[in-house]
């Protein structure tokens, strides 16, 4: 039987996994005799330790709430926080920093899109269209969303045994009444590599406005927001060898600057008055209350 070392330096040519495998301490035990191989990151993956540093460094050096406070330790923290979102929009080639929306995951990106576009864009009759492959994250809140709104919900179809979509009848599908366009970059299930680019400039050229669920996207595959040109797109902090409760909704500017909240609290406002509250510009509009601040520390590690 191969040792892991024989097994990790033989798939890869070289030493860099058993290099790689050093940096991530949860590897280093042994379970029913046999050092741990942990494959299921699809679910949840690792976390190296410069991210576990990372977040030791911020509660033992940097704690205290962000955009709230004169006295250092706010200011440090501050702009580690910020520095996260400048460093998150770099990694996927956002146009700025002001684009980065933190959230606890994938899910409430998906949640908090869906919500505010109910809100603002959606009317009955309109039409969201998903495809079938999408993870009940990118499903379940549009099918709530369209029930809410009294729009219809419909499924671009898988078309064959290889999970590809059916992009030969794309034009049937991609009509006038479509208004949001909804689609995962890469499959959990299927393992397919969603042509994202293509369908969102068809979704574009009927007006939709379009988001891509990044979760299994952005840790294995290059993601460039510009270049595929969607509306929107998430993704996961824990899926990426980053924290849990930490996730990312990028959105263009020009758009999130329309939309409405998605909670109320504190951080996300100007000013407050007995006749209602003046909302901060994006993306702080979208971040109420106090956010999860080692998380996106550790998500920039």
């Amino acid at each position: 039987m191969n040792t892991v070392d024989e097994i990790v330096s033989t798939s890869a040519g070289d030493t860099l996994s058993l290099e790689t495998r050093k940096d991530f301490p949860v590897l280093h035990q042994e379970i029913n005799g046999h050092q741990l191989i942990y494959f299921d990151n699809a679910a949840t993956s690792q976390k190296p330790s410069q991210v576990l540093d990372a977040i030791q460094h911020y509660y033992q050096h940097d704690n205290a709430n962000v955009h709230r406070g004169i006295h250092e330790l706010s200011n440090r923290a501050t702009l580690g926080y910020e520095s996260a979102r400048e460093r998150t929009a770099e990694f996927i080639n956002a146009n700025s920093a002001q684009e980065i929306i933190f959230t606890r995951g994938t899910t409430e990106a998906v949640n908090l899109l869906a919500s505010s576009l109910s809100q603002s864009v959606l009317k009955p009759d309109d039409t969201i269209l998903i495809t079938e492959m999408e993870h009940h994250s990118n499903m379940v809140p549009w099918q709530m969303v369209a029930e809410r709104t009294g729009a219809s919900l419909k499924y671009l179809p898988v078309k064959d045994t290889q999970g590809a979509l059916d992009l030969e009848h794309l034009d049937k599908w991609m009509t006038p009444d479509v208004k949001i366009f909804s689609c995962v970059h890469i499959s959990n299930s299927l393992g397919t590599i969603n042509p994202v680019k293509q369908l969102c400039a068809k979704a574009r050229s009927v007006g939709a406005l379009t988001f891509v669920d990044g979760a299994q996207s952005a840790g294995h595959y290059p993601v460039d927001v510009q270049d595929i040109d969607c509306d929107f797109y998430a993704f996961s902090g824990h899926k990426i060898v980053g924290p849990t409760g930490i996730g990312v909704l990028y959105g263009k500017r020009n758009i999130l600057e329309q939309l409405p909240p998605y909670q109320g609290g504190g951080e996300m406002i100007s000013e407050v008055g007995y006749d209602g509250p003046s909302f901060k510009k994006a993306p702080h509009k979208f971040e109420a209350g106090t956010p999860n601040m080692s998380g996106a520390v550790g998500l920039a590690a």
